[in-house]
């Protein structure tokens, strides 16, 4: 029972950490555009195709080819 003592303070203390943690992230602009991700993904813009469509061929010799 002396450890109720012990963990109510410190369970205070974290949600008052998270709290402010919260406070902090509001002030910072984190949750003001909820939206914007959600549009980004949906209106995602295609990288334009290389001017270069070649293929680099290599000649490697054939498994079957045994000496």
């Amino acid at each position: 029972m002396d450890v109720i003592y012990t963990l109510i303070p410190v369970m205070i203390l974290i949600g008052l950490i998270l709290v402010g943690l919260l406070i902090w992230s509001v002030k910072r602009g984190q949750y003001d555009d909820l939206e914007g991700d959600g549009h980004r993904i949906l209106m995602d813009d295609d990288d334009p195709q290389p001017l270069n469509n070649k293929k680099e061929t290599r000649s490697w010799p054939d498994a079957d080819d045994h000496d």
